[in-house]
């Protein structure tokens, strides 16, 4: 669960568990049932079941005295929490959970010991809640577990966990977005009790909270309206900035230094720096110092570690082609050195200790080993293995991953990880390249569950970090800016090209898949270079940037500015132009290569119409595309009979094209549930443009006021100018702010009243008079509900809205002057189209400051640029000082060749 925006963007795209579960989940092929002849000097086929099943054990933990041992676990054949007393065999061990629908993955201790912690959402929509469960508790009546509480009890909010408190084992510090989706309020909660305590509304935009070891909130991270990042202390009464860096920058605090006063922190802000580093930052003086950057000089700073007994520096690491970790702690030095010459090879990390830091659970791991966890005392020197993970996977079948580096398109030197199949000579292979999700994000060295299954299937495996992929420095991930689909996917290509050219790779047998941001890859990789590949596989993958960012989950409203940098701002014409040409969607009728689409349809990221609408158009010009819908998954399958069910069926559709080996059997009931995920394309409808669920609710600034504004301007249609005015009237009525807009013109009066709640003045009524025509729309809940009257005959308007209206109907640009309006400000805003009876967007910028004279004066203005999704193109003009329209011009496709023009005549505010 993130705590700073930007950690968060960085896996944004990223599947929910990308290492192991991310990319090459896929569907049956109809008509491929045959098997490949083994190639002389694979290893035996692995058993897909020890690949991509349960593991027997996993993630073990220890209690903070170290008597007991927590676990995950298959119970019903999905994995669990398990406990046993350290010094059991685990065959004593006893379940503390019985999900049989979701699979467990991240749990905790508490401080003290009395509960473990965990997190679980529903079928994969990311709303997670907090659960407790006491590990001595007997099972409840009826069950072979005791009873868990759910501490948050919400539907459809996002629990984020921020703190632990050292010395208040008794309390979590949470975010909840239950008042506002887009932002989070701070919690303090008892976990013995449940009694949630209110610390601090968001209402100043914050992303990320950070609290000292104490359980103090010392800090915020705010995204300011042109994308920079914004460091603010926080005090009693308000919130000081005190660090920022541009939006091509990043600063993250990671952890209080143990004086109480100075904060560590990762940042690369500086026009001189190009990697980032860690340094101590006092948030009282803005002294900064450098403490630690990469002594090689290769790669961004990785992480640090930290003693809980001392809250000292213990070690930093980085991640190069792979970990290097460098100790500042002479006690683990010497520890990690001894464990290092007992586990060669292999990366070692101390996953989970004891109060007193003595008792440990030591991981190591390589490429060829997926993980074996042991007991080791730091006291005695005693190392005792507890499990390997996949015990009956052998070891000695999986392949060796190397790092290799290769020139791109314009020269850039990328890196990358190639794996080649065991016991062939690595000549003319069939290839697979495997693009990672993110795109902010980078592929490491180590054990991957669908790397390996490539390549004891036979191919190699290439996998690139990109320019835009993090941990290589700034000017390396600001080259990917505006790139996806082109230089970025250059890269991608360049590397076929240099595998083919070192005779590694069969030009003839490309294939390409991925998942999210690869998934991305994989559809611009077959729209844009369509001789290329022969073979594609794109899961949870973006078909559409425009619609992408239309459909955001609403509490990445912050890290919004971030992906208008990164990828484009739909509201600035060129960028949505580059935008549309870079969305494989438009390119659909160039692909010619054998393609699956997968998905799940409650991924909040990624949603099920970004599928849909590429399936529908390639069904619609005739070419044949399978397409798998989970309805219980999310972004990324997590469910292990979904996950068989897809391996089996990615091996298959390969060996069809790329003519690699496949395993022939599965279990009855994989194959049961690969039918049930499979979808009939005929079936598949186009989903409606600019389906606007994901798009969060701006906060105003500041409350409305009553008053009056009077305007006047012309209506230019072709040949002709008609004089127009507009009078707002803004008074309080039953509670709320209600605005009646009159306007006049020569053929008659419109009227419009619109009603909005106060403070955050969404939009709760709206009432329209023209003639013969009236509309009255009640709006609630995130629905519409009203009706349409013509000439006396009503007709029902209904529509579910997806979130709340905000600047929309009478009185919209008074609202809009009250959001934070700055230079590079940005903001999407939901209306509804009385028209057609459906939501729309309209992308919001700030562009600049302007001077504007009207009959009622000259101001200062924000100059605000609004765009709808019919492309009528809206200029308000906002006095920089009273936060009031004075201008309006309105021009689009949409009014038929008029354009309307208003300036302000009188004010009584």
């Amino acid at each position: 669960m993130e705590v700073d925006t930007r950690k968060a963007v960085r896996t944004a795209f990223r599947a929910v568990f990308p290492v192991s579960l991310g990319y090459l989940l896929c569907l049956l092929v109809a008509g491929v049932g045959m098997s490949v002849p083994v190639r002389a000097g694979l290893p035996p086929l692995i058993d897909r079941q020890l690949i991509f099943g349960n593991p027997d054990l996993a993630g073990a933990q220890l209690s903070p005295d170290g008597k007991y041992m927590a676990f995950l676990k298959p119970y019903r054949e999905t994995l669990n929490i398990w406990v046993k007393r350290t010094d059991e065999p685990f065959t004593q061990a006893r379940p503390l959970t019985d999900s049989t629908t979701r699979p467990l993955r991240n749990f905790f201790w508490t401080r003290n010991g009395r509960f473990i912690l965990y997190v679980q959402d529903q079928g994969g929509d990311e709303n997670f809640n907090l659960y407790a469960v006491d590990p001595t508790a007997a099972p409840a009546a009826g069950r072979d577990v005791p009873p868990a509480r759910d501490l948050t009890g919400l539907k459809g909010v996002r629990v984020q966990i921020y703190a632990v408190p050292r010395d208040a084992p008794d309390v979590v510090c949470l975010g909840i977005n239950d008042r506002d989706p887009a932002w989070h309020d701070v919690y303090q909660l008892r976990l013995s009790t449940g009694e949630r305590t209110l610390l601090r509304e968001n209402r100043e935009q914050i992303s990320g909270w950070f609290f000292d070891e104490a359980g103090q909130l010392r800090l915020a991270i705010r995204v300011a309206p042109n994308g920079d990042t914004e460091v603010l202390r926080v005090d009693a009464d308000r919130l000081v900035k005190v660090y920022d860096c541009n939006v091509f920058e990043s600063a993250s605090p990671v952890r209080m230094h143990a004086d109480g006063q100075r904060v560590y922190m990762v940042t690369n802000r500086g026009s001189q720096v190009d990697l980032s580093r860690l340094v101590l930052f006092d948030p009282r003086t803005g002294r900064e110092e450098l403490v630690e950057s990469d002594p090689l000089g290769r790669v961004d700073f990785g992480s640090a570690s930290f003693s809980e007994v001392t809250n000292d520096l213990v070690a930093t690491s980085y991640v190069d082609e792979r970990v290097r970790t460098y100790w500042r702690d002479k006690g683990y030095a010497r520890d990690h050195q001894w464990l290092q010459k007992r586990l060669p090879g292999k990366d070692i990390a101390f996953a989970s200790g004891t109060r007193d830091e003595q008792l440990w659970v030591v991981v190591a791991t390589s490429d060829t080993e997926p993980g074996e966890t042991y007991l080791f005392d730091r006291r005695t020197r005693r190392l005792t293995l507890q499990y390997r993970l996949y015990d009956k996977l052998d070891r000695q079948h999986l392949a060796p991953m190397k790092a290799i580096r290769y020139p791109s398109s314009d020269g850039l030197e990328i890196p990358a990880y190639l794996t080649l199949p065991k016991g062939v000579p690595a000549r003319n292979l069939p290839l697979v390249v495997l693009p990672h999700g993110g795109p902010w994000a980078r592929d490491v060295w180590g054990y991957q569950r669908q790397v390996q299954f490539l390549a004891n299937r036979g191919y190699a495996v290439l996998q690139p970090n990109f320019r835009g992929s993090t941990g290589y420095g700034k000017k390396f991930l600001n080259a990917g800016n505006g790139q996806w689909g082109d230089l970025m996917q250059d890269d991608l290509t360049w590397g076929v090209k240099y595998l083919v050219a070192q005779g590694i790779a069969d030009p003839k047998r490309i294939g390409i898949m991925g998942g999210s941001y690869g998934g991305y890859a994989t559809l611009a990789g077959v729209a844009f270079t369509p001789k290329l590949y022969a073979a594609a596989v794109a899961i949870v993958a973006p078909s559409n940037l425009i619609t992408l960012l239309e459909t955001i989950p609403p509490y990445w409203e912050a890290a919004r500015r971030l992906f208008h940098t990164r990828m484009g701002d739909p509201s600035r014409p060129e960028d949505r132009a580059r935008m549309e040409r870079q969305s494989p969607l438009n390119a659909a009728d160039r692909i010619e290569t054998p393609l699956m689409i997968v998905q799940g349809a409650n991924d909040p990221r990624v949603k099920k119409s970004e599928a849909d609408q590429i399936v529908v158009a390639l069904r619609d010009r005739g070419f044949p595309v399978e397409y798998l819908c989970a309805p219980d998954e999310g972004h990324g399958f997590a469910r292990p009979v979904n996950n068989l069910a897809l391996y089996a069926a990615t091996e298959r559709f390969l060996a069809a094209y790329l003519k690699g080996r496949f395993q022939e059997t599965m279990p009855e009931e994989v194959a049961a549930r690969l039918k049930d995920i499979t979808v009939d394309v005929k079936t598949v409808t186009r989903p409606a443009r600019g389906t606007p669920a994901g798009v969060g609710l701006t906060r105003p600034e500041s409350d409305l006021q009553a008053g009056v504004l009077r305007y006047r301007g012309t209506i230019e249609v072709p040949g002709q100018s008609i004089p127009a005015t507009v009078e707002t009237t803004v008074v309080e009525a039953d509670g709320l702010w209600e605005v009646r807009e009159e306007t006049r013109l020569p053929v008659g009066t419109v009227v419009e009243t619109t009603k909005l709640e106060k403070s955050s003045l969404v939009v709760r009524a709206r009432q329209v008079s023209q003639g013969p025509l009236t509309v009255d729309v009640a709006f609630r809940a995130g629905k519409a509900d009203g009706s349409v009257q013509l000439n006396g005959t009503p007709r029902p308007l209904a529509a579910d809205l997806g979130g709340e209206l905000l600047a929309d109907g009478a009185g919209r640009y008074l609202v809009i002057g009250r959001l934070p309006l700055a230079v590079g400000y940005t903001a999407t805003l939901r209306n509804f189209n009385v028209q057609n009876g459906r939501p729309t967007l309209v992308q919001l910028r700030v562009v600049g400051m302007e001077e504007a004279q009207v009959a009622s004066g000259t101001f200062n203005t924000y100059r605000v640029e609004l765009t709808d999704e019919g492309g009528t193109q809206t200029v308000v003009w906002v006095d920089a000082t009273t936060r009031l329209p004075v201008r309006l011009s309105v021009k689009g496709a949409s009014l038929g060749g008029a354009a309307i023009s208003l300036e302000l005549v009188e004010s009584r505010f």
